[in-house]
């Protein structure tokens, strides 16, 4: 299963009022395990950058002056998330902006049902309590002590981590890992190969199973090769 675990940052909170996409960063999943491709881009926005967004992410518009628009990256980006789950926290907020982008540059929009919601499963988990990303973090011990401010890779790599544990921990496959490869291309799936125990585990069998089946194994024809085997 291939998820898409997505962040954006605007100018503002409504498209409909003008606000755009300033900054997408994404990270994939393969079965619930990281496999180091991302994507992240900045995007100019043609428009200036308001104060309060600004205090936010901290992406100035002359930062911006020289990237690309949406439509230029328009595809790149469909392609990348492509037959993906997109895993956002508050993906309303999201959605909406990334729809009202592909809907400006006359790029087919995103379903609402290919987006999992990691807010509404933390508010059903944790009924009551805070939710915002950063409550997540520190109720499940995730280290997001480098995000001074928000920027959307940063805080998708995060999300990553809170989504793990929100589905029930970030624990291997019971027979797959997932890696990626070197050349950035899509992750491969190999055997997983448990760790050795530091110290074998100590016999649970008692002297008087043990004698038991020594004396079933000398009634065996030759008897049975798990003694020479031993020896």
């Amino acid at each position: 299963m291939r998820e898409i675990v997505l962040d954006t940052e605007t100018t503002g909170f409504s498209p409909e009022d003008g606000d755009r996409i300033v900054e997408i960063g994404a990270v994939e999943l393969l079965n619930h395990m990281p496999t180091g491709r991302t994507y992240h881009q900045y995007i100019n926005p043609l428009r200036d950058m308001p104060e309060e967004a600004f205090a936010v992410h901290g992406i100035s518009e002359e930062f911006l002056r020289d990237k690309p628009v949406f439509a230029d990256i328009a595809q790149a980006f469909l392609d990348f998330v492509s037959g993906a789950k997109l895993v956002i926290h508050n993906a309303a907020f999201d959605m909406k902006f990334l729809n009202a982008e592909l809907g400006w540059c006359d790029k087919p929009k995103l379903p609402y049902e290919v987006a999992l919601d990691t807010l509404e499963i933390a508010r059903k988990r944790f009924p009551g309590a805070q939710n915002s990303l950063d409550a997540l973090c520190r109720r499940f011990g995730v280290d997001n002590s480098s995000r001074e401010k928000h920027g959307a890779l940063l805080d998708s790599e995060i999300l990553a981590e809170v989504y793990l544990e929100l589905i029930g921990g970030r624990q291997p496959d019971f027979a797959l890992s997932v890696v990626g490869n070197d050349d950035g291309a899509d992750a491969v799936v190999k055997d997983y190969v448990p760790p050795a125990r530091p110290r074998p585990l100590p016999s649970r069998l008692s002297q008087a199973e043990a004698a038991a089946h020594a004396a079933f194994i000398a009634t065996l024809e030759g008897g049975g090769i798990w003694p020479r085997e031993r020896s």
